[in-house]
């Protein structure tokens, strides 16, 4: 595999760390559904997507198991690609999983329709540059959904997506230690990522909040 710069803060996704994460976010399929729902209410049929750092390629696997789509997945990790690449093909689902970096994406401009990110762009270590190489691949008109954990996120939230994982007692307790403590050091609040958004050419955006998460739209 060709190597990439290193495009995330902190302990990268490898190893016996990245399986772990792909068994335990495994369980959370209902997860999976609402994020593919949201993406199918904003693009149409024959659509090409792309989804950054897809990680184990849930959510990748099942918007391209449903016809509707070409699906790309690009991630920085060498085992989140394998994992996602040995998932597809025991699920009969056509994604091509490829290794790259968010901020310097192996793509030509204008290559796809969609772009989606979920539960990772808090990691990135160059976030505008990531931004400005979605706006780049992006066709004319095209949108992108960025959903992540925003950094004011309460107990209450964290303990009710984490009750619907169906982890067991250690995975559990360590899952809400770490969206309660540690990944909201890196994540983002509203205003924050409107700043980096402005950073952008855009033409336009909304940033929403759920109770665990910000919802970001953006349109080119």
């Amino acid at each position: 595999m060709t190597k990439t710069g290193k495009g995330y803060k902190g302990v990268g996704m490898e190893g016996p760390i990245a399986r772990w994460y792909a068994t335990s976010t495994g369980k959370a399929t209902d997860r999976f559904e609402e994020s593919a729902d949201a993406v199918r209410r904003r693009t149409p049929q024959g659509s090409d997507i792309l989804e950054v750092a897809p990680g184990p390629g849930y959510l990748s696997i099942m918007l391209a198991r449903t016809g509707d789509y070409t699906v790309t997945g690009l991630d920085v990790s060498e085992t989140f690609v394998e994992i996602a690449r040995g998932k597809a093909a025991e699920a009969g689902a056509a994604v091509d999983f490829r290794l790259g970096n968010a901020s310097s994406m192996p793509f030509d401009d204008e290559s796809f329709d969609f772009v989606v990110c979920c539960a990772a762009f808090k990691n990135f270590s160059d976030p505008v540059g990531a931004l400005r190489e979605m706006h780049r691949v992006l066709r004319p008109g095209g949108g992108a959904l960025i959903l992540d954990l925003r950094r004011d996120v309460s107990k209450e939230a964290v303990d009710a997506d984490v009750a619907r994982m169906g982890l067991g007692a250690l995975s559990r307790a360590f899952t809400k230690f770490t969206l309660r403590f540690f990944l909201p050091r890196r994540a983002y609040v509203k205003s924050e990522f409107e700043d980096l958004i402005a950073r952008t050419a855009f033409s336009s955006h909304e940033v929403r909040l759920s109770p665990l998460s910000l919802e970001v739209d953006l349109r080119k």
